[in-house]
């Protein structure tokens, strides 16, 4: 895809479905920015730094932000549990793949 079909689609996405499905852009990141704050902030404190398994946990967050607004979005579901799963092996060291 080359970019102009590419910015163009991000465009009819952003302002379309995604905006539909979870609402003011701006309210959105400011609760995934209060969430992500807080993971961080934690994972500074215990570890010194982000590690993956944070990383794991912020993903959760987002889609958890997203629910939170339509609650009926079945790949947001899947995907937090296979965050959470990904973040459990990270933290176990016990990640196949």
């Amino acid at each position: 895809m080359n970019r102009e079909t590419l910015l163009q689609t991000a465009l009819q996405t952003i302002n379309g479905p995604r905006q539909q499905d979870y609402g003011d852009v701006k309210q959105s990141f400011n609760r995934i920015a209060c969430g992500w704050d807080m993971i961080a902030k934690a994972a500074i404190a215990s570890h010194g730094q982000i590690t993956a398994a944070h990383v794991a946990l912020m993903m959760d967050w987002l889609k958890t932000s997203r629910l939170l607004t339509t609650m009926d979005q079945p790949d947001s579901w899947v995907d937090k549990a296979g965050y959470i799963a990904l973040g459990s092996e990270l933290q176990t060291g016990d990640l196949h793949g």
